[in-house]
């Protein structure tokens, strides 16, 4: 029984490791890719403690090397959805009932395991089944998954700490309860964290997970599995199943214990979904918990006084790290006039010297796109672009021979108003908007008004005056606004993440605002001496 009040370890941010030539990491990371790609994995799905084969099985392969066989995962169907729901309703109450510190104990084992000895695997898991480079998989599957679990932890105690003042005589408090019923979470390819995080951060606070991966990342997820059963997790406390999404939905949307749902992904189907919900709220046994993070069209501002160096940086990360497949990445860019063309001198510069490849060679900046379908989408728009006249001044050019490779490409848009300064491409592509120097308070209102997405951006500016212009100016265009840096690299506990408007609910992965989301608080006050007589003293007589 406790008898204590416990807190969990200060939690502080995993270092993210270099990579540098000559570094035992180096070296550790190549023979962990080298001995994945040697052989063929047989992933299943886990249903309530058990590995679940069905032998319909889909062939994985890398994004940059689409010949290369990395295995097989098996596919499931509606029949395994309810075995998950089944598995999920079943390991609720003992799990809810778990003293939270051992919650958190399995958590922060997993993020020890994960920093220790699993790091290297889980890197070289996503940068073969997404094609991200030595440093994107560092940065998002190994530290920010760590941040995400050992941070969890911490604000799952604030929760728990946080109570009600008492008068005298009485005791006020507060229990914040799990959901009634179980969380299906919805996960995307682009972020291996993004992945652990979704279905874990519902479980630490006592709820039971139905887990559906995108298919593209099925192959870090598994391993993200293995970490959670090495760290302890009780059988059926999450569940993944791999299915299509309508699949899942069909079953999840209209069971009556849908509790709620922690998604990443698009806004057309995160729309679809709740208007499935709202369709079906009379089934329900409780009002469920829609958390979302989907689009973006994220802006780079500059002011005259910009800095034409910071800018170019800016730009060439921000819009090209991970071939722009980042929900926060800079996809259009507003320069003023007097600081363009250094501004393009050294961003095309930059462009030149990035080399695009596999990611076994660790040279390369740029790697593939993450199938077919998203080549074909994002070189549609550079096509448009080129048959329109817009003036290519970097990459333009794409090949799906080997590796679905697109070239870091920047668009010089005639107006603010082009397709491809309004519509989320994901992908490798930039398009910049020339203003007239003397129009800055009228381009930030073309900011604010151009996109539906309200998820990052960033503005550069010298002049104090101007950067509290465009805060205020563009105080609902971004969750996560930035100034004098690039509107990507959000750290857990340093810059809760989520916008509002078409890209989501805004509950801020990384914070304590996000954990309340999965609770259901109740207020219990006791009266340590009750009255006894119904008269209040205003009904004495005179």
């Amino acid at each position: 029984m406790s008898n204590a009040i416990f807190r969990v370890p200060a939690p502080v941010n995993e270092p993210i490791r270099s990579y540098a030539p000559g570094t035992a990491d180096r070296a550790a990371l190549k023979r962990a890719i080298a001995d994945l790609k040697s052989n063929q994995v047989d992933i299943p799905m886990f249903i309530g403690g058990q590995e679940v084969r069905t032998g319909k099985t889909v062939h994985i392969h890398p994004p940059h090397e689409i010949k290369h066989d990395l295995g097989v995962y098996h596919q499931g169907d509606a029949t395994h959805v309810q075995m998950a729901i089944d598995a999920a309703l079943q390991a609720k109450t003992q799990w809810e009932n778990t003293p939270w510190e051992e919650r958190a104990a399995i958590f922060l084992k997993a993020a020890e395991l994960l920093a220790g000895p699993y790091r290297y695997k889980m890197n070289a898991a996503t940068m073969l089944g997404q094609s991200k480079n030595p440093f994107q998989a560092e940065i998002d599957a190994a530290c920010e998954l760590i941040d995400f679990w050992r941070f969890n932890a911490a604000f799952m105690q604030q929760v728990y700490t946080d109570q009600p003042e008492s008068a005298p005589g009485t005791w006020n408090r507060m229990e914040h309860r799990a959901l009634e019923g179980f969380v299906f979470a919805l996960s995307p390819f682009n972020f291996t964290s993004i992945g652990g995080n979704l279905p874990t951060a519902p479980a630490m606070m006592g709820n039971t997970v139905v887990w559906k991966t995108s298919n593209t990342q099925i192959y870090s997820a598994w391993v993200i599995m293995e970490i959670l059963r090495e760290a302890g997790l009780p059988d059926g406390v999450i569940n993944l199943v791999h299915v299509s999404g309508s699949e899942a939905g069909k079953v999840i949307f209209a069971h009556p214990d849908f509790a709620g749902i922690h998604f990443t992904g698009s806004t057309e189907v995160f729309r679809t979904i709740w208007k499935t919900i709202g369709d079906n709220i009379h089934l329900y046994k409780t009002y469920p918990r829609i958390v979302g993070e989907t689009g973006g069209k994220d802006f780079v501002i500059a002011h005259p006084s910009a800095e034409p160096k910071a800018v170019a940086v800016a730009l060439s990360r921000g819009a090209f790290e991970f071939q722009g497949q980042k929900c926060s990445a800079a996809s259009r860019a507003y320069i003023p006039a007097n600081i363009w063309p250094k501004v393009k001198e050294y961003l095309v510069t930059d462009l030149a010297t990035m080399k695009m490849g596999p990611i076994d060679d660790f040279s390369n900046f740029i790697n593939a796109v993450i199938d077919e379908k998203a080549f074909d989408s994002i070189s549609g728009y550079i096509a448009r672009a080129k048959a329109d006249g817009l003036e290519i001044i970097a990459g333009g050019n794409y090949d799906k021979t080997n590796g679905y490779f697109i070239e870091p490409t920047v668009i010089l848009a005639k107006e603010p108003g082009y397709r491809t300064m309004c519509e989320e491409i994901f992908g490798p592509v930039l398009t910049v908007y020339v203003y007239d120097a003397d129009k800055w308070s009228e381009t930030l209102q073309t900011v604010n008004s151009t996109s539906p997405y309200a998820l990052t951006g960033a503005i550069f500016s010298g002049d104090r005056y101007a950067i509290v212009e465009a805060t205020q100016a563009l105080r609902h265009a971004a969750g996560n606004f930035y100034i004098n840096d690039k509107p990507t690299g959000a750290v857990v506990g340093q810059q809760p993440f989520g916008g509002a408007r078409a890209s989501g609910t805004n509950d801020k992965a990384g914070s304590i605002l996000n954990l309340i989301r999965w609770v259901s608080p109740r207020t219990i006050k006791e009266n340590f001496n009750p009255p006894t007589d119904y008269r209040y003293p205003f009904l004495n007589a005179d």
